[in-house]
């Protein structure tokens, strides 16, 4: 049977969710994760399902792919796939070809592209290049996790706009909003999500962070995590890291995983105070305007 590529629309994104939980397994590559997908859909159920792109063989969902932006392609395969040549064939031909509505002409990149896959042989076959290096990490949850040493809340609708408000002060540039919070809780992911916030002693909110469960015995994802500008330097992004493992050990999972840019040496350093495992450095792929 041939690959299809397909856009799962509004009414499959549910599917999509299961299969990525499906394909979490500790010792597998950091790659696309239910939360990935949780954290996109702030921006609403209908986006999202124009975002993604399924690959399937007799209708068994072999790829994932997450638009995440107009230019970026997050990619995720079944764990049995990875050197399924008619799919690694397929995935390369669509994503190189913009007339197949996956990745526009000009300028482009793949991410997570788990190490091991045929299609990133091909991919470079066909004229891609390493790009912007990643840093995982990882967390075994088997062992108690430490109490964070700060005030820690799982939040609700009622705490929305104060959570987004931390996020905002977190990164230069974000728009994010307490309606994008809700738009993001009515997600089929987040029925296996919680977003906590951390207060320092005059009970201010300093920093936030959401968990994703994967299901029971399996990684869970820390997607986002901040602090605010005001409150760095105070280990703020330690106990929120330290917080978002103890919530993930609560859901059952069976580890913590997170990824950041290298360059961004302030994650770095605050994942490791936090106690995760840095593993191999992984890098996107890119392909230059023509």
């Amino acid at each position: 049977m041939a690959i299809e590529m397909s856009g799962p629309g509004v009414d499959g994104l549910g599917d999509v969710v299961r299969v990525l939980a499906e394909w979490q397994h500790d010792g597998a590559p950091v790659h696309l994760h239910p939360g990935d997908v949780g954290w996109f859909w702030r921006f609403g159920a209908e986006r999202t399902a124009e975002a993604t792109r399924t690959w399937s063989r007799a209708g068994e969902v072999l790829a994932v792919g997450l638009l995440d932006g107009a230019d970026l392609l997050r990619l995720a395969f079944a764990p049995e796939a990875l050197q399924d040549e008619e799919l690694a064939q397929q995935v390369a031909e669509d994503v190189s070809a913009p007339e197949r509505g996956v990745l526009p002409e000009g300028k482009a990149y793949i991410a997570e592209v788990p190490t091991g896959a045929l299609v990133q042989d091909l991919l470079f076959k066909d004229g891609w290049e390493s790009g912007e290096a990643w840093t995982p990490f990882r967390r075994d949850l088997g062992a108690p996790v430490p109490d964070p040493g700060v005030r820690v809340e799982v939040i609700g609708p009622e705490q929305a706009h104060e959570w987004a408000a931390v996020l905002r002060a977190s990164f230069d540039g974000s728009t994010f909003t307490g309606e994008r919070w809700h738009a993001m809780a009515a997600g089929a992911p987040y029925a296996d999500a919680r977003c906590l916030v951390a207060r320092n002693e005059q009970g201010e909110a300093v920093a936030v962070v959401t968990v994703w469960s994967s299901g029971e015995g399996k990684p869970g994802l820390i997607e986002p995590m901040g602090v605010h500008r005001a409150h760095r330097g105070h280990g703020y992004g330690r106990a929120i890291t330290v917080a978002a493992a103890r919530a993930l050990q609560e859901l059952g999972s069976s580890s913590v995983v997170v990824c950041c840019p290298s360059s961004n040496v302030g994650a770095v350093a605050t994942y490791l105070s936090a106690g995760l495992e840095q593993l191999p450095e992984r890098r996107d792929l890119y392909r230059n305007a023509s």
